[in-house]
C-alpha cells in the first residue's frame, strides 16, 4: 500500500506503539469530560449541533489512520539511528467523513461521571477518524455535558485539547506564528545519506545506545521490591468507571507555600494520601504500601519534525501510601520529584517510552501487543497532568464550569489518575477498571479530605 506525501502523515514511533497495543478489553483512547451551565433544557441539543457543524470544517478531526507498507525513512530523511523498516501507520483525509457518525446526543443523566464510564469503556471503530464526541443533558436543564474522547495515536493531551477547542465556540487568540518553509528535497533525499552530517549521526546513534541501556537497566531496578496492593491489579475486562472532584488551588497554593516545592509535588501528594485513606476504609490496608507511580512529561517534537505526533517520557517514584504523616508523604514526593528532574527527562525507569522511536515499523506492529501486557510489572498507577488554558470556554454561548480530563486505563492496572488546573480549581478525573474498582466514588471522596487534612496540617 502506498500514501501520498501530499495528504498523509506517518505516525511517529510512539503513536505507532498506541495504535498496535490496542484491544478491545484495552481501549487506547484518551478524554475529557466538561460541563457546561445551560440557559435552557434545549442547549444540550443545540450544542451537539453546533458540535457537528464545526467538526466538518476541522482538518484534524478527519484524519483517519491506516496501515501503510513503506520505508520509515522515505520521508523523514536518512537516519542512521533509524534503518529502514515496514508495517507501520499514517494519518490520512478520510474520503467519507461524516460528523454526524461522530458527534451523538444522549438521553439525559443525572449523573455525567457515571454516563462518561459507560461511554469511556466503548472503544473508537478504527476505520474511521477515531475520535467521538458525547453530548449529555442534565435531567435538571441546567447544565449539560460533553465528553470528548480521542485515541492516544490521533492526539496526546495538549492536541486533543487543541481540537476539542476547535469544536468550541470561537476565542480571541494571538495568530500562530508561521511555519518555516521546508527546503525542497529531491526524490533519493531520504534515501542518500547527507555525508557531511555523518559524523553527528554517529555520535547521536552511540549516545543512543548507551541511553537505552541505562534505562534499561533503570527499568530492571523498578521491578525490584515492588510493594503494591491488589487493588491497583486488574485483569483486562474493557469495563470503565469514571469519577471525578474538583479542589480549590488556592487551598494547593496555601499548602505549597507552607512547605515548599511546587503544585504539582503537592497534588502528587495528595494522590498518595487518598489511596491510603481508600485502602484502609475498603479494608485492603495500607500497611506497607508504596506502588510506583508514572509521571508523564511530554518532550514535544519541534514544529519542523517529521513524523509529529507523540513523544513523551516520564519519572517513576515510589509513592508513600504507608506513610500516615501528610507532611512527610508531600516531603517524600517532593524528595522523589527533586532527584528525577535533576537527572532529566531523558533518563531512569520513566524514560522508557522513548525506546519506541528506536524500533522499527514492524516490531511495533508485531511487539506492542505482547509489551502491552507488561506495563504492570514497570508502573502501578498513571498519574497525568494535562494543562488547560486559563481562558473561558463556551459552546453555543454556554460557559464551560468544570473539565475533567481521563487518561488510558494501562492493561493489567485497575486505576489511572489525570488532573487539570482550569479556572481557579483543579480537577481530578478517575478512570478505572468497573469490576476492579466499583467503589471509585470513595476514592474520589478521599481526594477532597486529603486536600483538607494537608491544609490543616500545614497550619497546626
Amino acid at each position: 500500500m502506498n500514501v501520498r506525501p501530499s495528504d498523509s502523515d506517518l505516525l511517529a514511533p510512539l503513536d505507532l506503539a498506541f495504535w498496535n497495543i490496542e484491544s478491545r478489553e484495552h481501549p487506547m483512547h484518551l478524554g475529557a469530560l466538561g460541563i457546561f451551565a445551560a440557559g435552557s433544557p434545549a442547549a444540550g441539543r443545540h450544542a451537539a449541533d453546533l458540535l457537528a457543524a464545526r467538526a466538518a470544517g476541522v482538518p484534524g478531526l478527519r484524519m483517519r489512520i491506516r496501515d501503510v507498507w513503506q520505508p520509515l525513512g522515505l520521508r523523514q530523511g536518512f537516519d542512521l539511528r533509524r534503518p529502514l523498516a515496514f508495517g507501520g501507520a499514517a494519518r490520512e483525509p478520510a474520503p467519507d467523513f461524516e460528523p454526524l457518525d461522530h458527534v451523538r446526543l444522549h438521553a439525559p443523566a443525572a449523573d455525567f461521571h457515571a454516563a462518561a464510564g459507560a461511554l469511556m469503556q466503548r472503544p473508537l471503530e478504527r476505520g474511521r477518524p477515531p475520535w467521538e464526541a458525547h453530548v449529555v443533558p442534565g435531567v435538571d436543564g441546567t447544565s449539560f455535558a460533553v465528553l470528548f474522547k480521542f485515541h492516544h495515536a490521533l492526539a496526546d493531551g495538549l492536541r486533543a485539547l487543541a481540537l476539542a477547542a476547535a469544536v468550541l465556540d470561537p476565542m480571541d487568540m494571538p495568530a500562530p506564528r508561521p511555519r518555516p518553509a521546508e527546503p525542497e528535497r529531491g526524490l533519493l533525499a531520504g534515501l542518500v545519506p547527507d555525508v557531511t552530517k555523518l559524523p553527528g549521526l554517529v555520535r547521536g546513534a552511540l549516545t543512543d545506545v548507551g541511553r537505552a541501556l541505562d534505562i534499561g537497566a533503570s527499568v530492571a531496578r523498578a521491578t525490584w521490591d515492588v510493594r503494591s496492593s491488589a487493588a491497583l491489579v486488574s485483569q483486562p475486562t474493557g469495563t470503565r468507571r469514571v469519577a471525578g472532584v474538583a479542589v480549590e488551588l488556592d487551598e494547593i497554593h496555601t499548602i505549597r507555600k507552607s512547605v515548599g516545592g511546587t503544585v504539582n509535588d503537592v497534588l502528587i501528594a495528595v494522590v498518595a494520601g487518598a489511596l491510603r485513606r481508600w485502602l484502609d476504609e475498603r479494608g485492603d490496608g495500607s500497611e506497607g504500601v508504596s506502588p510506583r507511580a508514572l509521571i508523564p512529561v511530554s518532550r514535544r517534537r519541534p514544529r519542523t519534525a517529521h513524523p509529529q505526533g507523540n513523544r513523551l517520557s516520564g519519572y517513576l517514584i515510589r509513592l508513600p501510601v504507608d506513610d500516615p504523616d501528610p507532611l512527610a508523604r508531600l516531603a517524600t514526593v517532593r524528595t522523589a520529584m527533586n532527584h528525577n528532574k535533576d537527572a532529566g527527562p531523558n533518563r531512569g525507569a520513566g524514560a522508557v517510552a522513548l525506546l519506541a522511536d528506536h524500533v522499527p515499523a514492524i516490531g511495533h506492529r508485531l511487539g506492542m501487543p505482547v509489551v502491552g501486557q507488561a506495563a504492570r510489572l514497570l508502573f502501578d498507577i498513571l498519574v497525568t497532568s494535562v494543562p488547560l488554558p486559563s481562558l473561558g470556554m463556551t459552546l453555543g454561548g454556554c460557559p464551560l464550569t468544570e473539565v475533567y480530563p481521563l487518561a488510558p486505563l494501562a492493561r493489567g492496572q485497575a486505576l489511572a489518575v489525570a488532573v487539570s488546573t482550569f479556572r481557579g480549581r483543579v480537577h481530578y478525573g478517575l478512570v478505572a477498571d468497573a469490576e476492579a474498582v466499583p467503589d471509585l466514588d470513595l476514592l474520589a471522596k478521599s481526594l477532597t479530605v486529603e486536600v483538607a487534612e494537608l491544609n490543616a496540617a500545614c497550619v497546626s
